[in-house]
């Protein structure tokens, strides 16, 4: 309670005596018990300075959960991390020069080497890439897309908002199954601005499709004087189809077929949350003296993050092994069944708990490889009957630490993938405090 200061404790007090009076009123409670007072008023006061944002156990399988905080940073970079969080840096300083620098140099190298761009450029989000795009090259133009890629990601933002909030408007081709490269041709006009190709990351449109090949949408852009400009929405370097798991297209292609690209930086990326524009130097320039940047421009937490991961990259293999986000969608099978039978083995001990492996599938979320299941291994609870499944995942996902884990026909499940280095032992530890 030092950190409390006397306002704060008199208005914690007031609130726990209400509840005593209320209690008292209707007849709860007959009698003051001075020391359970106390320490009511101990633990709001504790409950109040604890921070609303916390580190969660994540045993939903969902990898990039976007309620939980989407990527995980490597453990690689925290060393790092805290050199530059705690210290003064050279964010915007040129050591050899001695003199002003810019904020973007220091991911500019690392990012062109792995994109094959002539420029890049980081903001806070791929949303505001697009709309700074947008905003910059097409302002009181028309963008041309397909009427199969109008895509809506989360909280209700909209490709066709963005557009218009960029200040373009919108010129829909094609129908939600098939766009042809002759649409896009027709729809060119004196008051084209650019064409927009947007890779629909969070659905997939199977069966009776066609759209246009990125280079011929290329050719056609650059005919018709035009940029050709690439939405990738989550962005991926490593082809993890080796793995297993449905072809998607790499940055370094989409760069190949595109004037720009856009893409996150929090997503199958494996970094924070960012956004990431990649292309032509020329037209890069340009939107680096947008004023709309300074309002979407990145912390220096967010570009030590974010440089940090992008480096591992250098060593696929290692990237694959070091940042999070990959190593949990490319783990075997073998893995999480050990992983399993470690968390079931702890949970068998517990009276009363009546415990079972199975198989099932996860997801890799956060908008990436819609409809793709991955093999997984689950751990089953059963509770005593005197006991509510529902009550019970309540006071874990709102104990502490918080463990969310699925629900499903009153059976607590626990998805393995999602799980971290020292989480079994806390899920056992929670849930044995729980069971008593």
């Amino acid at each position: 309670m030092d950190l409390v200061g006397s306002q704060e404790v008199k208005k914690v007090v007031n609130s726990v005596l209400d509840v005593i009076r209320r209690q008292i009123v209707e007849g709860e409670i007959t009698e003051i018990d001075a020391p359970q007072i106390i320490k009511m008023i101990k633990e709001k006061c504790e409950s109040e300075q604890r921070p609303s944002l916390q580190s969660v156990i994540n045993g939903t399988g969902v990898v990039l959960h976007t309620n939980l905080g989407r990527s995980l940073l490597s453990p690689e970079i925290k060393e790092y991390l805290n050199r530059i969080m705690f210290s003064y840096s050279n964010l915007e300083y040129d050591l050899q020069a001695k003199k002003r620098g810019l904020r973007y140099h220091h991911v500019e190298k690392i990012l062109r080497e792995l994109t094959g761009a002539e420029d890049v450029l980081v903001v806070n989000n791929n949303a505001a890439a697009v709309m700074l795009v947008l905003d910059t090259l097409v302002p009181n133009k028309e963008v041309i897309v397909s009427r199969g890629e109008l895509v809506e990601i989360g909280g209700s933002f909209r490709v066709p908002e963005i557009i218009t909030k960029g200040g373009g408007s919108l010129h829909e081709v094609g129908t939600t199954n098939k766009t042809h490269l002759k649409d896009y041709q027709d729809a060119i006009n004196e008051n084209t601005g650019a064409i927009l190709k947007v890779h629909t990351s969070n659905y997939r449109i199977v069966g009776f499709t066609e759209k246009p090949d990125p280079v011929e949408l290329q050719k056609l852009a650059h005919a018709a004087g035009v940029p050709m400009i690439n939405d990738l929405g989550s962005g991926l370097f490593i082809d993890l189809s080796k793995y297993g798991l449905p072809k998607e297209p790499l940055i370094q292609e989409a760069v190949a077929t595109s004037d720009l690209v856009t893409f996150s930086g929090d997503k199958l990326l494996g970094g924070p949350q960012a956004g990431i524009i990649a292309g032509k130097r020329s037209l890069i320039e340009k939107i680096k003296h947008n004023q709309l940047l300074r309002a979407l421009r990145v912390d220096k937490m967010t570009l030590a993050a974010l440089e940090a991961t992008l480096l591992l990259y250098r060593n696929p293999a290692q990237a694959a092994r070091k940042i999070p986000t990959l190593r949990m969608i490319t783990m075997s099978f073998d893995e999480l069944k050990e992983r399993a039978n470690d968390l079931a083995a702890k949970l068998e001990s517990i009276p009363g708990l009546s415990v079972q492996m199975g198989s099932g599938e996860s997801q890799v979320g956060g908008g990436s490889f819609p409809g793709y299941r991955i093999p997984t291994a689950l751990v089953y609870l059963t509770l005593p009957t005197s006991c509510s499944p529902t009550k019970f995942e309540q006071l874990l996902r709102t104990g502490e630490p918080p463990i969310v884990a699925r629900l499903e026909h009153d059976q607590l499940i626990f998805d393995v993938r999602t799980l971290q280095g020292g989480d079994v032992t806390k899920i056992y530890h929670r849930i044995s405090s729980l069971m008593k």
